[in-house]
């Protein structure tokens, strides 16, 4: 029984240590989790003063609720890890006792052995009783392994009466935490039914205020419209303009080439007639190092068989000498014309490497002198999903396409993009390198229009412009600052368009 209780001890201690990693994996989380809350209850009371009835202050409220339950069932759950926690440190208690009182029992036991042997109570006179030295020996060593014993189990006692100690001051400590952690659920709980009827309070007021805040809506809804259909009026235009462009640019660049064909070929037949001058000169030194390294060979042939003919004829050494001497100098002047020739030959071959390079390097600055193929392609559509988000912090209030009004059910709304609710102040960016194509006045605020290619991101809802029509942007660029919408709230209407075609900007840009 002791055994099986043991093994389940030693299961829960392992996993004990899975279950203090999810806590403490818990505990980060509502670390993190509060900060939302913080930053959200300052956004709150940053925006409150300025219009409560806004759907970017609901889904604030909203969200910071959410995020207070998220809290609330991690501490939950904190709080089962934490009553694990005492429940093994008690099982921990009650097993060290059971071992302590077994240790205690065992240890009288060798106490009351050892009075009732009275050799070994007398340790001298058990000694001196022995028959010869071999056994006095024997029983010294026998006296000093059991006095080692006596104190090895002595030691266990205190050890494990140390142990208790320790699970129980660990147990004290958990309760503790346990004790905290109510404390603090109280107060979540206490502060959720408070944001609870905050919300409830809130709701009720746009309820209070429906018709009004109905016809604020269809009045949006209808300037959206207007908005969409200017949008898309003034895209048309700028990809005719664009493709008039285009088709102006493309006969250009015919033109362009056919000019900068002509001058090319020029150009290359001018090299060629210098490369042909160069090569008659260079045939010419090579022909006439030729001739030097083969009157040089056979100078220096004959000297070395009129050499070989005085040494045969045993001349005298003055003439042995000289031949010697002409030898060399025949076969040096031999040496230096066949380095010459090598030289002749390889300055032939840079010659007519030289020439292609000219004429592949003269072709291009032709072409790039007349500008021709000069276009720089963009890749928008290819950093798809890595663009930057149009603000530096915001919140998604509105999202692309048909969507329901999160209050007012019977209101739907047709969205071309997505509208960023934001703190007072706050500037769009630009999310891509592009040209400002134009900035229009429409329905009172200013909307920027940035052409990328076949491409277009719009900023609508800005009080204020930091571009001009034909800037080159990159992405980060301050495009203005974002005004308030009809309820009062800050809020970027975002857009991107592909050709006359919307598309959900969340799936170009990492929010």
């Amino acid at each position: 029984m002791i055994k099986k209780l043991s093994f389940f001890i030693s299961i829960l201690v392992f996993g004990g240590v899975f279950a203090q990693k999810d806590k403490e994996q818990l505990q980060k989380q509502n670390a993190e989790l509060k900060k939302q809350i913080s930053t959200l209850n300052a956004t709150l009371n940053q925006t409150k003063q300025e219009s409560k009835l806004s759907v970017a202050y609901l889904n604030a409220v909203n969200q910071k609720l959410t995020l207070r339950e998220k809290v609330y069932n991690n501490t939950q759950k904190e709080k089962r890890f934490i009553e694990d926690d005492i429940y093994k440190r008690q099982l921990e208690i009650n097993k060290n006792n059971r071992e302590l009182k077994v240790l205690r029992k065992n240890y009288a036991d060798i106490l009351v052995k050892a009075y009732k042997t009275k050799g070994v109570q007398n340790k001298v006179t058990f000694i001196l009783s022995s028959k010869n030295l071999g056994e006095a020996l024997k029983r010294m060593e026998y006296l000093k392994r059991y006095s080692e014993y006596q104190d090895k189990k002595a030691a266990e006692i205190t050890n494990k009466a140390k142990e208790i100690q320790k699970n129980i001051a660990l147990k004290k400590k958990y309760v503790g935490e346990k004790d905290n952690l109510l404390l603090s659920q109280k107060k979540e709980l206490t502060t959720i039914e408070i944001e609870r009827k905050q919300k409830q309070d809130l709701l009720n007021e746009f309820k209070k205020n429906e018709s009004k805040l109905t016809a604020e809506l269809r009045q949006k809804q209808t300037q959206s419209k207007e908005l969409e259909r200017q949008i898309r009026s003034i895209i048309a235009e700028e990809i005719r303009i664009a493709k008039a462009k285009e088709e102006a640019e493309r006969k250009a660049e015919a033109e362009r080439k056919r000019l900068a064909d002509l001058a090319a070929k020029k150009e290359k037949e001018r090299i060629e007639a210098e490369n042909r001058a160069r090569l008659a000169a260079a045939e010419a030194e090579r022909k006439k190092a030729e001739a030097d390294a083969k009157r040089a060979a056979d100078l220096a042939a004959r000297r070395v068989e009129e050499e070989r003919k005085v040494a045969e004829s045993n001349k005298a050494a003055e003439r042995k000498e000289a031949a010697e001497r002409a030898s060399r100098e025949a076969a040096e002047r031999a040496k230096a014309a066949n380095e010459k020739l090598a030289a002749a030959k390889a300055n032939e071959a840079a010659i007519n490497k030289n020439t292609e390079d000219a004429k592949d390097a003269a072709e291009k600055k032709v072409m790039k002198s007349y500008g021709v193929g000069s276009t720089i392609g963009n890749d928008f559509a290819e950093n798809r999903g890595r663009m930057s988000f149009p603000v530096d912090r915001g919140t998604v209030t509105h999202r692309f396409g048909r969507q329901p009004h999160p209050v007012f059910k019977n209101i739907v709304e047709e969205n071309t993009g997505i509208k960023i609710s934001v703190a007072p102040g706050t500037k769009a960016r630009c999310v891509f390198p592009g040209v400002v194509s134009t900035i229009q006045v429409i329905n009172g605020s200013r909307t920027v229009f940035v052409k990328h290619g076949n491409y277009f991101t719009i900023y609508s809802n800005l009080s204020n412009t930091y571009v001009k029509a034909n800037q080159q942007v990159s992405a980060g660029t301050l495009i203005g600052e974002i005004g308030s919408d009809f309820d009062g709230s800050i809020t970027l209407d975002f857009q991107i368009w592909n050709g006359q075609t919307p598309v959900d900007p969340l799936g170009w840009v990492s929010y």
